[in-house]
């Protein structure tokens, strides 16, 4: 049975599902919306003979946007390469935490699904996979599309898809599990009370002597270049940044589904950061500044 009688509705209720895909495919909202539109693109693009002929145009939308997500991770390290200091993924505001001046579908986040496949941890790992692996993984892992149609995607045989998949497994597994729920949440309290009042030593004592904070500002707004390394290195450049800062506003919110911290100057949201801590103490930082970034924090009383 082809696709005449789906409704322009049932197609673009597709794009929730297509969007969740393709954020965790990339770690960047403007790039998965772009992804996303290209494969609607592309359908609407096929006669309607062809397009009839299809007898599921979510599993179509689905294989195109994957393809399209595959050859942007393909050009992304390039492309990295040049970006001006560390890259990091988008960071998610929650939708509870938005307020009411938002409309429901008003920003490509509104979409995303928040759960530990979004988790900072988790889209950073991601990073280290080739674009075959990250594809493999991500669609039968954490979306449970068989491999089957994952070959399809790919260009490989389903045996092959499964290895990749395997093989980024195993980068997982390598990471450590983080702490989550009212533990982390008690931990980021901890560092935004020491933070605000300036105390180096609680600092240093709430973070692993191995830390490691990352900051990402695109070149847009000064931050460091290059990742931080040692408690005791981070904990001084956070005090000697609110020092610099005066009137600086540190709030508790979710990040990407888990509790981090939102920093705010003169009203403006300007870092989003978020932790990974393990044994009662952050072994990582990750703090996105890069205002582009930031755009679903800014609009609506994110914060």
């Amino acid at each position: 049975m082809g696709t005449a009688g789906a409704s322009a509705d049932e197609l673009a209720g597709e794009g929730r599902q297509l969007a969740n895909v393709a954020y965790r495919l990339l770690g960047s909202l403007a790039e998965a919306e772009d992804a996303v539109q290209e494969a609607y693109a592309r359908w609407y693009a096929l006669p309607k003979e062809r397009r009839d002929e299809i007898t599921s145009p979510g599993a179509w939308l689905t294989t195109v946007t994957g393809r399209i997500c595959l050859d942007v991770l393909g050009s992304a390290r390039a492309r990295r390469e040049r970006y001006v200091g560390a890259w990091l993924p988008d960071p998610l505001p929650d939708h509870a935490e938005w307020g009411h001046g938002r409309g429901q579908g008003a920003d490509p986040a509104d979409r995303i699904v928040l759960d530990e496949s979004v988790a900072m941890a988790f889209l950073v790992v991601l990073e280290s996979m080739t674009p075959a692996e990250r594809v493999a993984f991500v669609l039968h892992d954490v979306f449970r599309y068989p491999f089957a149609e994952i070959a399809g995607i790919l260009g490989r045989t389903p045996a092959a898809c499964k290895q990749l998949a395997a093989s980024a497994r195993r980068r997982v597994r390598v990471a450590p599990a983080p702490v989550t729920g009212a533990g982390q949440a008690e931990a980021v309290r901890r560092v935004k009370e020491a933070w605000e009042t300036k105390d180096i030593a609680a600092l240093v004592d709430l973070l692993d002597p191995a830390a490691v904070m990352t900051a990402d500002g695109g070149g847009m707004v000064g931050t460091v270049l290059r990742p931080i390394e040692g408690g005791a290195r981070i904990a001084q450049y956070l005090v000697a940044i609110a020092g610099k800062a005066p009137g600086l506003e540190l709030l508790e919110r979710s990040v990407n589904g888990a509790p981090g911290l939102v920093a705010r100057q003169a009203g403006a949201v300007a870092t989003v950061a978020s932790f990974e801590i393990a044994d009662g103490r952050v072994t990582r930082i990750w703090a996105v500044r890069n205002p582009e970034k930031l755009r679903p924090w800014l609009r609506g009383g994110a914060v």
